[in-house]
């Protein structure tokens, strides 16, 4: 063998040994990471204090059988049904906290939801800005309420659901994978992700809890829709939406939609901006109608639920949804470089060209964007 030859083989078997070696090093790592993550499985739930309440409300303990004091309490009758063992509790536990704290702000350890936070982009979203009640919302009478996006009534439905939105049948899975891409601005989730599997295993729980019956529609899944026939037919107007979003809606979300952030932790969510939901979201006014001003009028402003008309969720739905935010998962790359500029380039350059602001505003503009829950 002639000396270039036999250097241009040692050369390529060198070159294929590293690249082996640091694939196997990742795979190394990826396997150890998945064991500690196994091994946390199996480890006691800390649950969030709203979970801990939610809980103990229930009844929620091993054993053969279980019997809900809710529908004792609501029915007076007494239902039993099959019991949970220590494994189905923790996966119950987990997507509770899922539900109520998904980004981690309570959570002591990051392992605690590594799952959840690594599939959602922005750094304000939890699952019970939507699903209030941590996904069980109830009056004070205890009674549930029509339209506020149950998880117990959205499993209850339950099997193939038809999606009238993409005209698919859609089980209750590929939903939960729906709100990671759009309205939590995210990624999908595997379909076997331990996080799906929790998720569903909580909203189970809730459904036997309440007493729902599988395969069966009930008034509180979804939301209760405005449409304009439910108006006085006025039209959506921009002006009058952004007249009552100052009036009613700014003092929590922030003038500029962008959500309430003290000390790290998320106190009223964004409802425009990179930590809000993206144009390919149902609650986004253009691509849905009546699902936002369904939900504002339910669920808005806080304490005063109900006390707004139709025509002026929809007023303040369609303002919202002109709000800069992230583009779709469907949206080419031009419309996503031009809602990036519009979110933050855009709001410095009216800050700088605005004689009435200081660099210190500036620079709390800049702060304000980056900022994030610890």
């Amino acid at each position: 063998m002639k000396p270039h030859m036999k250097y241009g083989t040692i050369k390529k078997l060198v070159s294929t040994s590293v690249v082996i070696t640091i694939l196997g090093g990742l795979y190394l790592v990826a396997l150890a990471k998945h064991e500690t993550r196994a091994a946390f499985r199996e480890q006691p739930v800390t649950l969030t204090v709203g979970c801990n309440q939610k809980f103990q409300k229930y009844n929620l303990q091993v054993g053969d059988s279980y019997t809900s004091p809710y529908v004792t309490q609501q029915t007076g009758q007494t239902i039993r049904l099959a019991g949970y063992s220590e494994q189905d509790i923790r996966a119950i536990q987990r997507g509770c906290n899922i539900i109520d704290d998904t980004l981690g702000q309570d959570a002591k350890l990051d392992i605690e939801r590594w799952n959840s936070k690594r599939y959602i982009r922005g750094k304000q979203t939890s699952c019970d800005h939507c699903h209030q009640g941590i996904g069980d919302k109830q009056n004070e009478k205890g009674e549930r309420l029509v339209g506020s996006l149950s998880m117990a009534a959205s499993w209850s439905n339950g099997g193939d659901t038809y999606d009238r939105f993409t005209g698919l049948l859609l089980p209750f899975e590929l939903r939960q994978m729906q709100c990671f891409i759009n309205s939590s601005n995210g990624y999908k989730p595997n379909i076997a992700d331990d996080i799906i599997r929790d998720i569903t295993a909580y909203s189970r729980f809730l459904s036997g809890a309440l007493g729902l019956k599988y395969h069966t529609r009930y008034a509180e899944q979804g939301i209760d829709e405005v449409s304009v026939s439910m108006t006085e037919k006025r039209g959506d107007d921009y002006v009058r939406g952004a007249a009552l979003f100052k009036q009613k809606c700014a003092k929590c979300h922030g003038k500029d939609g962008r959500g309430t952030v003290v000390n790290g932790r998320v106190i009223f969510p964004a409802v425009a901006g990179p930590d809000s939901f993206n144009k390919q979201s149902r609650n986004y006014f253009r691509f849905v109608s009546t699902i936002l001003p369904g939900f504002i009028c339910r669920n808005m402003p806080l304490g005063q639920e109900g006390s707004l008309k139709s025509q002026e969720c929809r007023d303040i739905a369609f303002y919202i949804s002109n709000l800069p935010r992230p583009a779709g998962d469907r949206e080419g790359p031009v419309t996503a470089a031009w809602q990036q500029m519009m979110m933050f380039a855009m709001p410095k350059l009216i800050a700088f060209f605005n004689p009435e602001t200081t660099s210190a505003q500036i620079n709390n503009l800049d702060n304000s964007q980056n900022s994030s829950p610890k």
